[in-house]
């Protein structure tokens, strides 16, 4: 049996689940468009734990999402993970941030990309299958008329997250299916979680960081007038 906490903190969700060999048991997330993850995460861990009557010394493992994603939401996320994986002296497991969003589609046929916003008309994405097989890696890619044109003209792709809103401005073909409002959640990293446990594919949590894809840039505040 393996008790596995789950951290998504990658975008404004701010996401915890408790999961029992991968299935998830509590949900607790704040499904808003504002960071909330300094003020709540830690109260959502405590508060999983609490109804589903776990203490911490019973986790097996935690897991955080890895990334891409928001660089503060990102570091807030692992930070809380590898406090909690060294003072229970409990594994770390890392899952794909698209990789756990494209989990949220179901689709019988076709493509399915989970894309996050970037800057500008950048976004973040990832090609699966619908049988949620990897077929292209994470990149970071600047839309235009010609995106996933290749892959729109073999069938149906399903475009989700939160960099759907700004795709669906540029694309226009009726292959295109755009899952709107949705955002990568803790529910899905249950059983990708669970997988990784059983085959001991685990990070070193002294040395593990999130896949920010991107580097990080600090923009100067503008000049007061």
């Amino acid at each position: 049996m393996a008790i596995i906490l789950s951290i998504e903190t990658a975008t404004t969700n701010c996401s915890v689940s408790l999961s029992k060999n991968g299935e998830t048991l509590l949900l607790k997330e704040d499904y808003s468009s504002n960071y909330s993850h300094a003020e709540r995460l830690h109260v959502f861990i405590d508060e999983t734990l609490r109804e589903a009557n776990i203490e911490r010394h019973q986790l097996d493992a935690i897991a955080v999402s890895k990334g891409p994603g928001s660089y503060t939401g990102l570091r807030i996320g692992v930070s809380a993970a590898k406090g909690l994986c060294y003072a229970l002296d409990i594994p770390l497991i890392s899952v794909s941030t698209l990789e756990a969003l494209a989990h949220q589609v179901k689709a019988e046929s076709g493509l399915i990309i989970p894309m996050l916003d970037a800057r500008r008309m950048e976004v973040y994405s990832a090609i699966f299958s619908s049988e949620l097989k990897e077929i292209r890696k994470i990149e970071a890619q600047i839309l235009d008329e010609t995106s996933f044109k290749a892959e729109l003209l073999k069938g149906k792709v399903s475009f989700i997250g939160n960099g759907v809103e700004k795709t669906k401005e540029i694309i226009n073909n009726e292959n295109a299916i755009f899952v709107e409002g949705k955002l990568p959640s803790a529910k899905e990293m249950s059983a990708l979680a669970f997988s990784k446990y059983k085959k001991s594919d685990t990070e070193d949590v002294a040395y593990f960081e999130p896949y920010y894809l991107k580097d990080f840039i600090a923009l100067k505040p503008k000049p007061k007038k």
